[in-house]
């Protein structure tokens, strides 16, 4: 086996000298499993099965070329004045171990089988340590000869020798300056979210990377791990026959993560493209959408889009991301069914998570540090919700049940798709290119009739405007749309006959792939003619503008486009044509009366959801401003009553209590101040 051994080496000659070139820099030297296969099938297929005995042959002969020594000849080791030859510290690392030969295992059927064996595992890293140096020679002095004495470092816990050499006492003291260190860093990975079915939770599996591997990946990253299945103790004081396994890392490397790998077969492939062409497949999309749920076709269509996405990729002359995902937000009277949707969506989508506001938290859902057995005591950086999920969709129930801070840790990640974090002395980007489906009751659990529906919102307006569309779901009581919506509930709970009927248009398995097939192949383009109607409708809606108004921003323009892309996903089209830049605009249109229709001035404002104050309430609060100024004015003692106030603002049809509103906020903002009680001043004049 060791000849075999030689002379593929002797085949590396070019990629030895390379890496001799780059020596300590780097010290690996990568061999492709799949050439070693074809040089001699048995020796390859030792390697997985005794590792141990295969590996340390390689790097042991690897270290006795002669083109990797300096031109010293051998590297020169003094340790308290006895000379140790030693040749350079190298590794020889496996990578591209085939799938198809079962040498590809998922982390969930990682079991005892594979102990000692030589596996390759594909998740997503959930937590990852610092980089901490472990001794790897360890020396030793004897307390009472000073006999010198070297142990290799095999274990995890520091091994000293059994007895001195010299006295035989086993009285020793440990040089950490005169031992040998390696740099040694732990991970945690766990399952894609693509490989679960269902309501399974991701299992996950300890990493060690040790020496030059160290920081070639990050958390959140999906990565291929290539290593040796190992066994630890559990730390009790008690002997436990049951050990902890964990993978001792031969070669590690970051994935792509854009798009969503579910495996599909050429006659699944057949099969999407077919429906693809289908005339009626808008129709067939939407109606598989939570297909247990009446009605809400605009909601359903906008949740289709979001699940294909626009066009990913694309990027500025400057070199930075333009978000392709799209964000929406449901609003919607209890007992609407919005918490179903979600479920469907965390069902159907090819990678996704669901969490409750209540339940989650802004480290949750973005990234934390903490402090960790996992890493002897370490700082780790350990992902949130939106990471892991980079590149699916992240369904967020009770949305405004998460505390204000926790909100606001979603700003970055809305808008940037990154989560920049900074704390323990641990500085990241992570990247979290993250679709947000978000469900959430109206500020006083259902809507007044009365008022406007953004004012009814119980979210910030600067998070609010961070959502490409936005759904109040009001629930009314119409006698019609009541039975058809208990017909299809009793269809639900009838016979074999009656689910028939209410079946989603395209089976659930397929319609996944369609998605996975489409997310990652279609990389639509618009079409001058769908610019120019996505641009005519955006001035229109721009023009429309006046007297302080804000009808669009660049942000519903960016939303629209996205929406038209994600339209023309939905037929695998690479085109973006005018029929799809006119299912974004009706879409649009849809939203923007529902949460932005000023009935006042008969105009969309956006200020009503992106800002705190629309045109109107900004109006309001000028008049009751300038009463004040000129009650002020003109009565002796510099103050204005309430009640003067009051009386004064009643002519521009602002009624008692709002007046009262917009004083509380004129106070709170320091423009004026309350000398005594019911009465009123500037601040500053």
């Amino acid at each position: 086996m060791k000849e075999k051994i030689e002379k593929f080496l002797d085949l590396q000659e070019k990629e030895i000298q390379e890496l001799a070139s780059v020596y300590p820099n780097k010290k690996s030297l990568l061999i492709d499993y799949q050439q070693l296969e074809e040089y001699d099938h048995e020796l390859a297929k030792r390697l997985i099965q005794t590792p141990d005995e295969i590996i340390p042959m390689f790097t042991a002969l690897l270290s006795e070329k002669d083109m990797l020594l300096p031109a010293g000849g051998l590297v020169g080791e003094k340790l308290e004045g006895v000379e140790t030859a030693e040749r350079p510290t190298l590794h020889v690392r496996f990578k591209s171990i085939p799938k198809e030969k079962g040498y590809t295992v998922t982390v969930r059927d990682i079991n005892s089988d594979y102990i000692g064996h030589l596996i390759s595992t594909e998740g997503v890293i959930n937590k990852i340590s610092d980089v901490l140096p472990k001794v790897y020679k360890a020396v030793f002095y004897c307390n009472r000869c000073n006999e010198r004495s070297f142990v290799i470092q095999e274990r995890r816990m520091l091994t000293k020798p059994s007895k001195c050499t010299h006295c035989g006492r086993d009285d020793f003291r440990f040089m950490e300056d005169q031992s040998s260190w390696v740099d040694i860093q732990y991970l945690e990975i766990q399952e894609p979210l693509e490989q679960l079915k269902g309501t399974e939770n991701p299992r996950k599996i300890e990493v060690v990377i040790e020496d030059d591997f160290t920081d070639v990946v990050t958390a959140g990253d999906k990565v291929v791990v290539n290593g040796i299945l190992r066994l630890k103790p559990q730390k009790t004081n008690i002997q436990n026959p049951v050990y902890h396994k964990f993978i001792e890392a031969n070669y590690a490397e970051a994935l792509q993560r854009d798009f969503e790998d579910i495996e599909t077969t050429k006659e699944e492939e057949k099969e999407i493209k077919k429906l693809s062409k289908d005339p009626a497949i808008y129709d067939k999309v939407i109606d598989s959408i939570a297909p247990s749920i009446y009605g809400y076709k605009e909601v359903k269509e906008a949740i289709a889009l979001q699940l294909f996405g626009g066009r990913a990729g694309k990027k500025t002359t400057d070199g930075t991301s333009i978000r392709s995902d799209m964000h929406i937000l449901l609003i919607g009277d209890p007992g609407v069914a919005k918490s179903r949707m979600l479920q469907y969506v965390k069902n159907i989508a090819p990678k996704s998570i669901y969490v409750t506001g209540k339940g989650t938290t802004g480290a949750g859902l973005t990234a934390t540090a903490e402090k960790d057995e996992f890493a002897d005591g370490a700082w780790t950086l350990k992902a949130g919700a939106l990471v892991i999920a980079s590149g699916g969709i992240v369904a967020i129930d009770e949305f405004d049940k998460m505390t204000k801070e926790d909100r606001s840790a979603m700003h970055e990640a809305m808008e940037q798709q990154t989560i920049s974090i900074a704390k323990a002395g641990m500085m990241t980007t992570f990247r979290a290119n993250t679709s947000i489906l978000a469900a959430s009751n109206p500020k006083f659990s259902r809507f007044d009739p009365y008022k406007p529906p953004a004012e009814q919102f119980d979210i910030p307006p600067t998070l609010i405007s961070r959502f490409d569309l936005i759904f109040p779901i009001k629930d009314i009581v119409v006698m019609e749309q009541d039975r058809k919506i208990a017909d299809h509930i009793m269809k639900m709970h009838g016979t074999e006959k009656d689910m028939e009927e209410i079946k989603a248009e395209i089976p659930p398995d397929l319609f996944r792939k369609y998605i996975s097939y489409s997310r990652k192949n279609i990389r639509p383009i618009l079409t001058t003619d769908a610019m120019d109607k996505i641009k005519d409708y955006y001035v229109t809606l721009r023009s429309s503008s006046h007297g302080g108004t804000v009808s669009a921003t660049p942000r519903q323009l960016e939303a629209l486009i996205r929406l038209a892309e994600a339209s023309a996903k939905i037929r695998l089209s690479d085109k973006v044509t005018v029929a799809d830049a006119e299912r974004a605009i009706n879409l649009t249109n849809f939203v923007m009366r529902e949460v932005a229709y000023d009935k006042s001035s008969g105009l969309f404002d956006i200020d009503r959801i992106a800002t705190d104050h629309p045109k109107a309430a900004r109006d309001k609060i000028k008049s009751v401003e300038d009463a004040i100024r000129t009650i002020v004015g003109n009565i002796e003692g510099n103050t204005a009553a309430l009640n003067d106030i009051i009386d004064s603002v009643a002519s521009h049809g602002i009624s008692r209590s709002d007046a009262e509103k917009y004083i509380n906020e004129l106070k709170l903002k320091g423009i004026i101040y309350e000398p005594k009680h019911g009465q009123f001043t500037f601040a500053i004049e």
